[in-house]
């Protein structure tokens, strides 16, 4: 019973592959950037090494073709270009890294690593798929970090949240004829109660926010420590298709690289 359930995990597993490099050589054939292009390749060829992996794992002889969803996506992309299927393709790689995180085989031939991977490349070229500006280049090596307008973001909700609510409360107890004093406690009271749950809330979202910071830390550390020419070759890519050519892309991992040595 287990040999059959590896075996449809096996195969499920394949298909996945087969679908991703479908895609990614889709991209490829789309893309008018060859720069891009080439990073399309790239990775499908990864893809297909993955599938040639399970593939041995169930018979070398054995074809699958792409699935339904990735011909759709294969066509979405050669028919409205690239941007059009970047996301999808970024979700489903952070998807899979988590599917391969508890497979032992996948863990010791490094496809989560892998995965995650090509979903940070991914984002990097549809988030900016025509090239960095001096700033944003600089955000993406960690130099500057934007947090001031999330702050002022959350301040000025956490306020009007507050003050919506509070009013409401107040305005509810005016309605209902209440004495002034108990209409002041009870402002006094939701002021309080209110101030206390946003900072409850705020407290809890930081402290997830650090927890899983530091798990992509460690993550990273952990494959920089195993793998650093793989690391190397991958911040390239991501240089890459944020519009830098390669040479321009190696020699900034590099430096990246002997910086954080």
């Amino acid at each position: 019973m287990t040999a059959a359930k590896d075996q449809r995990r096996f195969k499920d597993n394949l298909q996945d592959e087969v679908d991703g490099a479908a895609v990614y050589a889709a991209l490829a054939e789309a893309e008018k950037d060859p720069n891009l292009a080439g990073i399309y390749r790239r990775l499908a060829a990864v893809e297909s090494a993955h599938a040639e992996f399970w593939r041995s794992r169930l018979d070398r002889n054995l074809r699958l073709t792409p699935s339904l969803r990735a011909r759709a996506l294969s066509w979405l992309a050669r028919r409205f270009g690239p941007g059009f299927v970047l996301p999808t393709m970024a979700a489903t790689e952070a998807r899979g890294s988590t599917n391969y995180d508890t497979q032992p085989e996948a863990v010791a031939r490094g496809m989560p690593a892998d995965e995650r991977a090509h979903a940070r490349i991914i984002h990097a070229a549809s988030s900016s798929p025509r090239g960095l500006a001096g700033p944003s280049l600089a955000r993406l090596e960690g130099r500057h970090r934007g947090t001031a307008g999330n702050a002022l973001r959350a301040a000025v909700l956490g306020a009007n949240d507050g003050l919506v609510s509070n009013l409401s409360l107040v305005m509810g107890i005016a309605g209902a004829a209440a004495a002034e004093r108990t209409i002041l406690l009870t402002g006094l009271a939701g002021l309080v109660a209110g101030a206390c749950s946003m900072a409850m809330g705020e407290w809890l979202s930081v402290e997830s926010s650090r927890e899983l910071y530091e798990k992509q830390i460690a993550t990273e550390k952990a494959e920089l420590e195993q793998s650093p020419e793989e690391e190397m070759q991958e911040l390239a890519l991501i240089y890459q298709a944020k519009g830098l050519n390669e040479i321009e892309a190696g020699t900034l991992a590099r430096s990246a690289a002997s910086a954080s040595a």
